[in-house]
C-alpha cells in the first residue's frame, strides 16, 4: 500500500527515525481489517467466479467446492506465471475471465446466492476462529519453524519466480523442499499487496475456513443430521491433553505434553499446529486433504449418477487435487497417492464401465502432467529407504493419543465382533511380540475390512488405521537417526491420520445419532449453532493462550500485543533491528546477504527471514535435511566466519557468492570478531546498533 495513504491512517512518522519501519499494521487495527477485507475479497472473487463452471461435476455441492478448488487452480496458474517468469498477478486473468464468461450466461442470480450463503457462513466461521487464534498470538519467532516458513512466503514476495530463491542458501533454489502452499499464499499476498508478516497470520484462517466449509460439505453429503460433525475434527483433542489438564497444566503446556508423548515421534494435531502457528507446508495443506477426502466421497455417492460431462469435470478436479499434493507436502502425498490408486481400483471393480476406467487411468496422468516441470527439476536428498524394527509404541501412550477416536470405531464394530468373535484373533501376533498397540488398532481394521458392504467413513477409517498401523512397524529413514529415526514418519502421518480416523470415525457417529430420535426441536438446534459458532470465535480471546509471549520470552505490552502483525513485537523488543529490516526491505534489486549463522532454532538467519533476501546459509540443520552432508556444510559456516573476521578474504568471499550487502547487528557481534576492511564496503545503514554494508563494485 503506498505510503502516503498508511501515513493517513496512522498519522506522521516520527521525525527522528530516517527509515521507518512498516510497524502501521502492528498498531492500527483499522488498518488491519481493510487488509483482512482484501484477502478475504480476493478469496471469494476466485470462488465466484469457479463455482458455476463446477455446477456439472458437483451439482449443489459445487459452490462450497469453489473455495479449494479456486484456490489450487490459483496456485496452478500463478505458478506458470513464476516459470514463465511473468507478472503472477496475470493469473487473476483466468479468474476474471470465468467471471465475465459466468455474467454473460446469466450463472449469477441473486435468489440463488442467497441460498447459498449458509456456505459463506461456515467459511467465515471457520477464517474467524483461526483468525482469532493468530491475533492473539502474531509473533512470527524463532522457537519452531515460523522463520524457516516466512523466510519462504517473503522470498517468493520479493522475486516471485519458479523455482523460488532459497532464502537460506544463497545460489540455491527450493528445488529441495515442497513449496507450493507457500508459493500460494506468497502469491495472494503479491495480489493484495500485503506484507509477509501479516499474510503470515491470515494463512491459517484461510486453511482454516476452508477445510471448514469442506468437511460440512462432506457431512452434508453423508448425514442426514449432525451435519457439522466432521468440523469436530480440526477442533478435537488427544485425551492426553485433557489428563494434563486436569493435573493442573495450562493448555499450552497440556500441548506440548502430547507433543512428546510417543518416544522417539512427535505428536501434532490440528488445533495444536493453529495455536503454535508455523504455517508449515503439512499445515497449509489441510485445505487440498479435506477437499480431496470430499471429492472422494462424492465419487463414491454420485459417480454412477453423473453425466459424462460431470464424470469429466470430477476426473480433473481429482487430478487436479491429487497433482497438487506432492508439491504442497510430499509426505501427504506418500499417504494419499497409494489410498487413491486403491479406491480408483475398488470403485473400477464395483462399477466396471469405461468411464470409470478413463477416471482410474486419467486421475493419476493428470497429476503427474500438471506440475511435471516441478519434478523435473527436483533435487532433494531423499528419503533413504524403509526401516523398521523399532521398539513398540507403550499402549498407554498409544491411546493417550488415539484413544477418543478408537472408541468411536469400537463401538461401530460391536456388532460385527459379537457376530464374528473369531476375527479378534487377529490382535494375538501382535501381542505376543509385544506390540499392544498395534494389536489394539488392527482389531477395528479387521472388522472393518471383512464387511461385504462398507460406507465411505469405513473407507476413511481404514485407511487412517492403516496408516497408524504403519508407523508401528515400519519408517522411512532419513537423516534422523537412533532413537528419532521414526521422528518424522509418527510426526507427518500421524498428523494425516487423524484427519483421515478422526473425519470417518466422526461420520460414524453421525450416522449412528443421525438414527436416534431428536432430543431438541430444530429451531433450538439453530439457535444453539449460532450460539457455538461466537463462542468458538471469540475462545481464543477469551482464554488468551500465550504461545508467542510465552516461547520468545519476551515483555511486549498488553495493549499492543493483539495484532496480525507478526513482526510487532520487534518494535517493542528490539526497535533498532525492526528499522533496519524494515529499510532492508525497501531495496531494490537483486540482493543477497550476509549474516550470522548460528544453527537453528535462534535468534539468527532473521535477517533473511524477515526481508527475503537470501543469506549465505541461514539455518544449517535445515539444509542439511534437504541438501545432505556435503563439502557446503563445514565451507559455508568457515566462509561466514571469515567474512567477518578476515578482512583480507571479506570481499572475495562475498564475491564468491554473490553477496552484495553485509549485515553487522548485535548477534553478529556475539558471534564473530568482527573486523572489515577499511575499502571495498559503502555503510549504507547506521542506526540503533546496526551497520549495513553495500559491496563496492
Amino acid at each position: 500500500m503506498a505510503e502516503p495513504l498508511v501515513k493517513s491512517f496512522c498519522g506522521e512518522v516520527s521525525a527522528n527515525r530516517k527509515y521507518p519501519g512498516p510497524r502501521y499494521r502492528g498498531v492500527n487495527l483499522l488498518l488491519q481489517a481493510w487488509d483482512v477485507l482484501l484477502w478475504t475479497g480476493l478469496l471469494k472473487g476466485l470462488q465466484m467466479a469457479l463455482w458455476p463452471r463446477l455446477r456439472p461435476a458437483l451439482g449443489d455441492y459445487a459452490y462450497p467446492a469453489a473455495y479449494p478448488a479456486s484456490l489450487l487452480l490459483f496456485a496452478l496458474a500463478t505458478w506458470y506465471c513464476g516459470l514463465l517468469r511473468l507478472p503472477v498477478a496475470l493469473a487473476l486473468l483466468v479468474s476474471i475471465l470465468l467471471g465475465i464468461y459466468g455474467i454473460r450466461r446469466g450463472d449469477y442470480r441473486l435468489r440463488e446466492i442467497r441460498g447459498l450463503l449458509a456456505w459463506d457462513a461456515v467459511f467465515l466461521v471457520g477464517f474467524l476462529f483461526a483468525l482469532a487464534v493468530r491475533f492473539t498470538n502474531p509473533p512470527i519467532g524463532y522457537f519452531s519453524e515460523q522463520y524457516m516458513n516466512h523466510a519462504f512466503i517473503a522470498s517468493i514476495i520479493r522475486e516471485p519466480v519458479v523455482p523460488p530463491l532459497d532464502p537460506w542458501f544463497a545460489g540455491g533454489h527450493l528445488t529441495v523442499y515442497y513449496y507450493l502452499g507457500h508459493w500460494l499464499m506468497g502469491s495472494l499476498a503479491i495480489v493484495t499487496g500485503l506484507p509477509s508478516e501479516v499474510a503470515f497470520n491470515l494463512i491459517p484462517a484461510t486453511v482454516y475456513g476452508t477445510a471448514f466449509v469442506m468437511l460440512y460439505a462432506l457431512g452434508s453429503l453423508l448425514l442426514d443430521r449432525y451435519r457439522w460433525l466432521p468440523l469436530a475434527v480440526l477442533l478435537l483433542i488427544p485425551p492426553s491433553v485433557v489428563w494434563f489438564l486436569a493435573e493442573g497444566a495450562g493448555i499450552y503446556s497440556a500441548f506440548q505434553e502430547t507433543n512428546w508423548i510417543i518416544p522417539g515421534g512427535r505428536v501434532e494435531f490440528p488445533v495444536f499446529s493453529l495455536f503454535l502457528g508455523n504455517v508449515h507446508a503439512f499445515e497449509i495443506a489441510v485445505f487440498n486433504q479435506v477437499f480431496l477426502i470430499f471429492l472422494l466421497g462424492f465419487t463414491w455417492l454420485r459417480w454412477r449418477r453423473l453425466e459424462t460431462p460431470g464424470r469429466f469435470g470430477l476426473i480433473l478436479l481429482l487430478g487436479l487435487s491429487v497433482g497438487s499434493m506432492p508439491l504442497l507436502s510430499s509426505w501427504d502425498a506418500l499417504v494419499y497417492a497409494p489410498a487413491v490408486a486403491v479406491f480408483l481400483l475398488v470403485v473400477l471393480a464395483r462399477d466396471r464401465d469405461r468411464s470409470t476406467l478413463a477416471a482410474a487411468v486419467g486421475v493419476p496422468a493428470i497429476a503427474l502432467s500438471i506440475y511435471l516441470p516441478y519434478y523435473l527439476n527436483l533435487e532433494p536428498a531423499g528419503i533413504g529407504g524403509i526401516g523398521w524394527g523399532l521398539p513398540p509404541t507403550d499402549p498407554l501412550a498409544f491411546l493417550a493419543v488415539w484413544g477418543g477416536f478408537l472408541a468411536l470405531v469400537y463401538a461401530a464394530v460391536a456388532r460385527d465382533i459379537r457376530r464374528v468373535p473369531v476375527a479378534f484373533a487377529v490382535a494375538v501376533p501382535p501381542l505376543a511380540a509385544g506390540y499392544a498397540a498395534l494389536a489394539i488398532l488392527l482389531v477395528p481394521l479387521a472388522y472393518l475390512l471383512l464387511r461385504r458392504e462398507r460406507s465411505f467413513a469405513d473407507l476413511l477409517c481404514i485407511a487412517g488405521l492403516a496408516v497408524i498401523a504403519f508407523c508401528e512397524v515400519f519408517y522411512f529413514e532419513e537423516m534422523l537417526g537412533g532413537d528419532y529415526s521414526r521422528f518424522n514418519t509418527v510426526f507427518k502421518f500421524y498428523f494425516d491420520a487423524w484427519i483421515l480416523l478422526g473425519t470417518g470415525s466422526l461420520l460414524l457417529a453421525g450416522g449412528w445419532l443421525a438414527g436416534r430420535r431428536p432430543v431438541l426441536p430444530a429451531a433450538v438446534w439453530k439457535g444453539a449453532a449460532v450460539v457455538a459458532a461466537v463462542g468458538l470465535i471469540a475462545a481464543p480471546v477469551a482464554l488468551e493462550i500465550d504461545v508467542g509471549r510465552g516461547l520468545l520470552g519476551i515483555d511486549y505490552p498488553p495493549a499492543g500485543y493483539h495484532t496480525l502483525d507478526g513482526f510487532a513485537y520487534l518494535e517493542a523488543t528490539r526497535p533498532g533491528e525492526a528499522a533496519a529490516i524494515a529499510f532492508l526491505r525497501t531495496l531494490d534489486g537483486d540482493h543477497r546477504i550476509v549474516e550470522a549463522e548460528n544453527g537453528d532454532y535462534g535468534y539468527y538467519s532473521r535477517v533473511s527471514s524477515f526481508t527475503g533476501i537470501p543469506t549465505i546459509l541461514g539455518q544449517i540443520g535445515h539444509e542439511l535435511t534437504w541438501r545432505g552432508n556435503g563439502a557446503w556444510y563445514t565451507e559455508r559456516p568457515a566462509e561466514v566466519r571469515a567474512i567477518y573476521e578476515d578482512p583480507e578474504r571479506t570481499l572475495a568471499l562475498m564475491e564468491k557468492y554473490n553477496a552484495t550487502l553485509l549485515y553487522a547487528g548485535e548477534p553478529e557481534h556475539e558471534r564473530y570478531d568482527v573486523l572489515l576492511p577499511d575499502r571495498g564496503l559503502r555503510l549504507i545503514y547506521d542506526e540503533g546498533g546496526v551497520r549495513i554494508y553495500e559491496r563496492a563494485g
